[in-house]
C-alpha cells in the first residue's frame, strides 16, 4: 500500500518549525512495509488543503494527517476533511471526559472552544491521546484510509506507535517489513564513497544502497524488503560485508552511533580513562564527549591551552619545542597528548592544535591542524588535517576528526588486548 503524509499548519511553511512528524512517520511506516511516496506540507487554509485532499486520494490508499485538531478557528483539518468522507462530526465522550478531566486537575478554566477538540468523524475509529487533549482518528471512504493525528511530537509520536500502527496491521495485513542498516563513515567525501562502492551501486536491487551527506559525516542506508525483519537483516549482510572489504577502514559506527557516542562506548567498555589538551578547539571535542551518558567513568579531566605562554606553563611544554617547530606541528600535538595523559595519570591522552583561521597562525595557512594521540603501551600517533571553511566550522570538525581518530585507535588498542 502507498501513504501520503500531509503535514498542516503555517508554521511549517513559515520555517518556525521543523516538520519531524513526516520523518518519524515515514520511518514507523516503513518498518511495516507501507512505502510513503509523497509528503505534503499545507498551510492552515481550508480551500488549499481541499485541493492537496483532492491530489492525495488519487495517488495513495493511505492519507495520514498531522496537524489541525487544536480549539482554535484555524484548527480547520477535521471540518474540511469532513466533506470528502461524506460524514458528520459528533463529540466522542470519552475523549470529552478526558479533556474535562484535565482541566479539572490543571485547575484551569475549560473555554467552550475546547469541546471542538473532542469531535470527531461519525463511525470513525478514535484513537486515543495519551499525552494531550485532541483524539486522533482513523476512516476509510471509496477504498482510502484517512488517518488524522495531532501536530505536537509528544502527542504524535505515542499515538501513532500505539494506535495508528495497529489499526494499520489489522486492516492492511504485515505482509513485508522494510529494514533498513545505516553504515556511518568519516574522513572520506561522497563522491569518493560512491566512486569506490560503484560496481555495488550498479547491481543493486533487494538491498538497495543509497549514500548520504550529512554536514559532518557520510553514510550509507542498506534497505531490504522481505517477510520478516530477520530475513531482511540476511538480505543485508553480504553487501554490508563487501562494502567493508572496500571502505571498511572509514566506517566509525552503525546505525545510531555518532563519533562522540562510539568513542564513549570503547572508553566505557573497556574502563580506559582519557584526557584532552586542546588549543584551537578551546574545549570543543571535551564538550562532544561529555554529552554522552555514562562518560564521568571515563573522562578524567581536560585543559584549553590557547596560547604558547599557556602550553608552557600548564603543561609544560618544552619552550625549545616550540621554538624548533612551531606550536602548529605535529611535535606540539604529540606533546600536548603526552602531557596531559601524565598530569591527569589517564590511560589515553589527545592533543589538538592548529590554525583556525581568519589567518595563518604560527607560519601555517588556515586549516592546518594537528592531533596527537598516545595511550599506555601504545605508540604516540599524530595525524594531519588540511580544512577548508571558516573559522568555527574548522574548530568543530578537527574536534570531530579527533573523535574520529580516537575511535581508530582505541579499536586497535582494543583489538590487541
Amino acid at each position: 500500500m502507498k501513504a501520503e503524509i500531509i503535514a498542516i499548519g503555517s508554521e511549517l511553511l513559515l520555517g518556525q518549525i521543523t516538520n519531524t512528524n513526516a520523518k518519524f512517520i515515514s520511518l514507523k511506516l516503513a518498518e511495516i512495509g507501507i512505502d510513503v511516496h509523497y509528503q505534503t506540507v499545507v498551510g492552515d487554509n481550508p480551500d488549499r488543503l481541499d485541493e492537496v485532499i483532492e491530489i492525495a486520494m488519487k495517488r495513495a490508499d493511505i492519507l495520514i494527517f498531522t496537524g489541525g485538531l487544536g480549539p482554535t478557528k484555524d484548527d480547520m483539518t477535521k471540518e474540511t476533511i469532513v466533506k470528502h468522507i461524506g460524514t458528520t462530526l459528533v463529540s466522542d465522550d470519552e475523549a470529552l471526559l478526558y479533556i474535562q478531566q484535565y482541566f479539572k486537575r490543571s485547575g484551569r478554566v475549560m473555554t467552550e472552544n475546547n469541546k471542538k477538540q473532542a469531535l470527531v468523524f461519525k463511525g470513525a475509529k478514535v484513537l486515543a491521546n495519551r499525552k494531550g487533549m485532541a483524539p486522533g482518528m482513523a476512516v476509510e471512504k471509496d477504498e482510502v484510509r484517512y488517518i488524522l493525528l495531532p501536530g505536537p511530537p509528544h502527542e504524535m509520536e505515542p499515538m501513532f506507535t500505539d494506535e495508528a500502527i495497529p489499526y494499520l496491521l489489522g486492516v492492511t495485513g504485515k505482509q513485508e517489513v522494510i529494514t533498513s542498516r545505516v553504515l556511518k563513515f568519516y574522513g572520506i567525501g561522497e563522491a569518493e564513497l560512491e566512486h569506490r562502492i560503484q560496481s555495488i551501486l550498479e547491481k543493486q536491487t533487494n538491498p538497495t544502497v543509497a549514500p548520504l551527506a550529512t554536514a559532518d559525516a557520510v553514510t550509507l542506508r542498506l534497505t531490504a524488503k522481505a517477510k520478516t525483519t530477520d530475513a531482511a537483516l540476511k538480505l543485508i549482510a553480504p553487501i554490508e560485508e563487501e562494502i567493508r572489504l572496500l571502505v571498511g577502514d572509514y566506517i566509525y559506527g552503525t546505525d545510531d552511533d555518532t563519533l562522540a557516542s562510539k568513542a564513549a562506548e570503547l572508553l566505557i567498555r573497556n574502563g580506559w580513562t582519557l584526557a584532552a589538551a586542546e588549543s584551537l578547539t578551546a574545549g570543543l571535542f571535551m564538550a562532544e564527549l561529555a554529552g554522552e551518558p555514562g562518560i564521568s567513568s571515563s573522562l578524567e579531566g581536560g585543559i584549553v591551552v590557547y596560547n604558547e605562554k599557556s602550553k608552557v606553563e600548564q603543561l609544560g611544554i618544552e619552550q625549545s619545542l616550540l621554538a624548533e617547530y612551531g606550536v602548529v606541528s605535529a611535535e606540539c600535538a604529540a606533546a600536548l597528548a603526552e602531557n596531559v595523559k601524565r598530569t591527569f595519570k589517564s590511560d589515553i591522552g589527545i592533543g589538538l592544535t592548529g590554525a583556525a583561521g581568519p589567518d595563518p597562525h604560527d607560519g601555517k595557512p588556515v586549516g592546518t591542524v594537528w592531533i596527537g594521540i598516545t595511550s599506555t603501551d601504545a605508540e604516540t600517533e599524530t595525524f594531519k588535517l588540511l580544512l577548508s571553511g571558516s573559522r568555527n566550522a574548522n574548530r568543530l570538525r578537527a574536534a570531530r576528526f579527533a573523535l574520529y581518530y580516537l575511535i581508530k585507535h582505541l579499536t586497535t588498542k582494543e583489538g590487541q588486548s
